[in-house]
């Protein structure tokens, strides 16, 4: 376990040097790097956490007189200025890194563990530490993009989902289980809205096994208990986020709690066993759809409305500017058709389905969780995530005597595992090989012009709006207010965004601009590339826009009048090949 965590991080932190060479970067690069990633994704509470340690790894390294990083000045030519650069863990952002190259190395090693418990076998966690870095790329993002809220979240799944199972098959339950339990699904919560959903697949399938006998109802009682009390500290850590207590999650554990206490009056009824399971399984649908719709309403709550309307465009030919906004986006897509064709060339594909077919009947909770990833990966694409190491944890299972004993008598298991190794090393070597491969180099010199401008040419107060990622360089980099950023599970922010977006409509620029005055902007960061790029037919923003607004279909795209000629409503104040800084003149 100790040797897979070293390896991971090891692995993901030579890709990522690799691929951006941070050592040369200033402390601007570096913060635009690390932004354009961010986009304000992590929560309050991680980041004070990190800052404290931090701070104190700081201090009592300059206490003992220990050197913590390394600087330089590095000469950039082309008329670029010097810059200092540096190194070590005395640097803030080599500091945020590596705790987070860390916590994914300390993932692989709960792998390793999740892997062998499952399968009973030290091969079980040595086929599901190789599958990880056969299917690397399918697997994780944290290589090229460390500061997403996965990459703080995920790691504490693994050991969640390690407990669950722990705790379904112990005879007897343990208040120590129980409370890491709890810890590890408030630290899975924390970060990363999505995981309200991944929880709620896995209380649903808790309570479709308890539904047909699998599990008593102590334990599922003492599960959903340690989900509320999960939930509630959430809450609180939260400061009162009012989206947790309105969402599906919170909605189905209410739902179950009630039909477990129901469970007398339920046994009365005089139905068959199927139309009991049928009838529960109806109560909780639709309960927990009532329920959120109730609770929503009462609290008045919309923040999580667009996740609703995002995957009823999955299913239907619904469409709105939020919606588009998402799909039209390659990972908020349906999955891609060569990822299993990923899949097969690994064998992790026909592996699992053989596991599947295996454990349909004897293991039924992980049966159910794959059914649930596997929907999840298919309709929204970044969720592969969650799927793909899934897979690789029951790929362990090959090495199962209680699955596969019947071969075991007449093979030796490690002959068994290693062939079927050998043969995913054939595609999985070559997976490794071509990330090892990619070599790159962060640069945006367009940007860090646009903000050393906004640093030195306009007043701290200017209120800045654009699109997203930019709002967030803005931000973090020039420390200048902005209207709109990244964090798009806000409902008010979602509104405020389509109106910034306004600016890629067809609407005339008097109309806009009289919005954007309300907003009380002062400059806006026009970009061209945003009003022409079109990652699919319908999916350029003038497209998406005729969806939300037909009645100005046809007409010139306002972005590309104001590239030409921004005059009267704004004032180009600063441009090179990328930006368009508008000033908004008021009358």
């Amino acid at each position: 376990a100790a040797f897979a965590a070293l390896l991971h991080w090891s692995h993901i932190t030579h890709l990522f040097e690799n691929d951006r060479h941070f050592s040369h970067l200033s402390t601007l690069e570096r913060e635009m790097a690390f932004r354009t990633e961010m986009k304000f994704h992590i929560t309050s509470f991680y980041l004070v956490i990190l800052a404290s340690w931090y701070r104190i790894y700081t201090r009592i390294m300059d206490l003992i007189g220990v050197q913590t990083k390394i600087c330089w000045t590095v000469t950039r030519g082309e008329g670029l200025s010097p810059v200092e650069s540096c190194e070590g863990l005395g640097d803030p952002a080599c500091f945020y890194v590596a705790v987070i190259f860390m916590l994914n190395g300390l993932m692989m090693a709960l792998f390793f563990i999740y892997g062998t418990y499952l399968s009973g076998s030290r091969l079980g966690g040595l086929v599901t530490v190789l599958c990880f870095f056969f299917n690397h790329g399918e697997c994780t993002r944290v290589m090229w993009t460390p500061p997403l809220r996965e990459s703080f979240s995920y790691p504490f799944l693994v050991l969640q989902m390690l407990l669950v199972t722990h705790i379904l098959r112990a005879t007897k339950l343990y208040r120590g289980s129980l409370i890491a339990l709890c810890m590890s699904n408030v630290f899975f919560m924390l970060p990363w809205q999505f995981a309200q959903f991944v929880l709620l697949t896995q209380i649903a399938s808790l309570f479709a096994i308890y539904v047909v006998g699998y599990i008593d109802i102590y334990k599922l009682r003492k599960i959903i208990y340690i989900h509320m009390i999960s939930l509630a500290l959430c809450f609180v850590l939260m400061f009162g986020n009012s989206m947790l207590l309105t969402s599906y999650y919170a909605s189905s554990l209410a739902v179950i709690w009630g039909m477990l206490a129901m469970k007398p009056r339920l046994l009365k009824m005089n139905v068959s066993d199927l139309s009991l399971w049928v009838i529960q399984g109806c109560v909780w649908l639709f309960g927990t759809v009532v329920l959120k719709y109730l609770t929503s309403r009462i609290f008045g709550i919309a923040d999580d409305a667009h996740i609703g309307n995002l995957l009823t465009s999955k299913f239907f030919s619904y469409k709105d500017f939020d919606t588009l906004l998402y799909t039209c986006a390659a990972e908020f897509d349906f999955m891609e058709k060569e990822t299993p064709v990923r899949y097969t060339k690994t064998l992790l594909l026909p592996v699992v389905l053989v596991v599947f077919i295996a454990i349909v009947r004897k293991l039924v909770y992980h049966a159910l969780q794959l059914l649930a990833y596997t929907a999840l990966g298919i309709l929204i694409m970044r969720l592969k995530l969650f799927l793909t190491p899934h897979m690789c944890v029951m790929a362990s299972l090959i090495c199962s005597k209680q699955l596969f004993g019947w071969l075991f008598c007449k093979v030796h298991p490690g002959a068994v595992v290693f062939a079927v190794l050998a043969a995913m090393s054939i595609q999985g070597s070559a997976n490794l090989q071509t990330q090892w491969s990619v070599v790159g180099e962060f640069s945006n010199l367009p940007q860090e012009e646009l903000i050393e401008w906004i640093k030195y040419s306009t007043k701290p107060d200017a209120v800045f709006a654009g699109a997203m990622p930019t709002m967030a360089s803005v931000k973090l980099s020039a420390l200048r207010p902005v209207v709109n950023h990244p964090h798009y599970e806000d409902a008010g922010l979602r509104a405020r965004t389509k109106i910034v977006y306004s600016m890629y409509s067809r609407k005339s620029a008097e109309e806009v601009k009289r919005e954007l005055i309300k907003l009380k902007v002062n400059y806006y960061i026009l970009e061209e590339s945003w009003c022409i790029r079109r990652s699919k037919p319908g999916c350029s923003m003038p497209e998406i826009w005729d969806v939300e607004d037909p009645a100005n279909a046809g007409k010139t795209p306002l972005c590309n009048l104001l590239v030409k000629d921004s005059k009267p409503h704004f004032t180009t104040v600063f441009h090179n090949s990328v930006y368009k800084v508008l000033e908004v003149i008021k009358e």
